[in-house]
């Protein structure tokens, strides 16, 4: 069974970065395509962007288009999202999972990130 360790969350200014990194545990993820959501309070968990298994194509959603970048380094079971330009509509936590699509794959989540952007 897969285990997802997110971080590098912390609270920030707006217009500055971060990069976030999730670390699985008992599965090898080198061929698996990875993605990151996020869940705002009171809202609903989002899809924010994917990358295959190879690290050869990665995808986005619109609002984070640009601006966010998914990369992966299989030789540490660890895939990356950094975050440029952040605004405080991006504060949410983030949570890293497979992906099939924008949609998640696996059924456990780890225990996410928390990240909190101030104006």
């Amino acid at each position: 069974q897969v285990q997802l360790v997110e971080s590098g969350g912390r609270l920030v200014q707006a217009g500055t970065s971060l990069r976030l990194s999730c670390t699985a545990s008992g599965r090898t993820l080198g061929t698996t395509d990875m993605g990151w959501f996020r869940q705002a309070p009171g809202e609903e968990r989002e899809f924010v962007a994917a990358i295959v298994g190879s690290g050869s194509g990665s995808y986005y959603s619109s609002s984070v288009e640009g601006r966010f970048s998914i990369s992966r380094d299989n030789t540490k079971n660890t895939v990356y999202l950094q975050m440029n330009r952040l605004i405080p509509e991006d504060t949410a936590v983030y949570y890293c999972n497979k992906v099939i699509g924008k949609a998640p794959a696996w059924d456990d989540w780890g225990q996410g990130t928390q990240v909190t952007v101030s104006s």
